[in-house]
C-alpha cells in the first residue's frame, strides 16, 4: 500500500468509523465541487464513490469483487433485475400517474418541496433528448459507482459493525441497512433540493436486492433502469 493511503484519515479505524469517515470525506468533497463549480460535482462524486473505499479496502487485501461488484454470477444478478423491475415498476408508473392527477391541487410550497417541476403536466409519451447518452451516463457514472460505493462498501462495512438483523424476503436487514438508507439520501443534499430526500425510498429496495444476492450489479441494472424510467416519465409529463 502506498505511504499516502496510510495518512488517509480513515486509515485503521474501526469498520463503522471508517465507513462514516469514507462518507463524510465523499459527501464534502462533492458538495465544495458544486459549490465552486456545479458542472464538476458529478465527477468529483463518481471518482470519490470508486476509489475512496479501494483506498481502505486494500489495506485488508480486499478489492471490488469483496463488496459486490463482479460478473461472476451475472446471469443470477439480471434475472434478480428482471423479477424487481416487473414487480416494482407497474407499481411505480401508477403511483406517479396518480401523483400527477393530484400534484396541480397540491399548496404551490408544497409542491415545489416535491418535485422540481412546474407548470401543467399533459400526458404525451416520449424519449428524453439524447436517450442513448442518458442510458450510459445512468448505469456508468451514476447507478453502478453509487452502487458500489453505498450498497457494496458501505453497506458492507457497517454490516461488519452491527448485527445483521432479521430475515426478510430472504435477506437479512439489520441496523448497517437503515442507516445506507439514511447516508444515501443525505448524500444526494450535496445539491440541495429537499425532494431529493426521496431516494430513502429506493434505497431501501437497493439495499435489500444487495443483501438477498451478495452482489450490487443487480442493484445497479434496476438502479440505472428506475432513472431512466423517471427520466421517460418526465419527459412525457413535462416535456423535460
Amino acid at each position: 500500500m502506498a505511504t499516502w493511503e496510510r495518512r488517509l484519515p480513515w486509515y485503521g479505524q474501526s469498520a463503522a468509523r471508517e465507513a462514516l469517515t469514507v462518507w463524510a470525506v465523499c459527501f464534502g468533497a462533492t458538495f465544495l465541487a458544486y459549490q465552486a463549480w456545479p458542472p464538476a460535482a458529478k465527477v468529483v462524486a463518481t471518482v470519490g464513490f470508486l476509489y475512496l473505499p479501494l483506498s481502505a479496502c486494500r489495506a485488508r487485501g480486499e478489492d471490488w469483487p469483496d463488496f459486490g461488484l463482479s460478473t461472476r454470477q451475472l446471469g443470477q444478478d439480471v434475472r434478480q433485475f428482471l423479477a424487481v423491475s416487473a414487480v416494482v415498476f407497474p407499481l411505480f408508473i401508477a403511483g406517479y400517474f396518480a401523483f400527477v392527477v393530484l400534484w396541480p391541487l397540491l399548496p404551490a410550497g408544497l409542491a415545489s418541496l416535491l418535485t422540481p417541476y412546474t407548470g401543467n403536466p399533459h400526458f404525451e409519451l416520449r424519449l428524453p433528448d439524447r436517450f442513448a447518452e442518458w442510458v450510459i451516463d445512468d448505469l456508468f457514472v451514476v447507478a453502478l459507482p453509487e452502487e458500489f460505493f453505498y450498497r457494496g462498501y458501505l453497506q458492507t462495512r457497517l454490516r461488519d459493525a452491527w448485527p445483521q438483523g432479521r430475515l426478510f424476503f430472504g435477506a437479512r436487514l439489520g441496523k448497517a441497512f437503515w442507516v445506507t438508507a439514511v447516508l444515501f439520501a443525505l448524500g444526494h443534499l450535496a445539491i440541495f433540493q429537499v425532494w431529493r430526500l426521496g431516494v430513502f425510498f429506493p434505497a431501501l429496495l437497493f439495499g435489500w436486492m444487495r443483501e438477498r444476492s451478495n452482489s450490487v450489479v443487480g442493484a445497479a441494472l434496476f438502479h440505472a433502469a428506475a432513472n431512466l424510467l423517471i427520466k421517460v416519465l418526465d419527459a412525457s409529463f413535462f416535456g423535460g
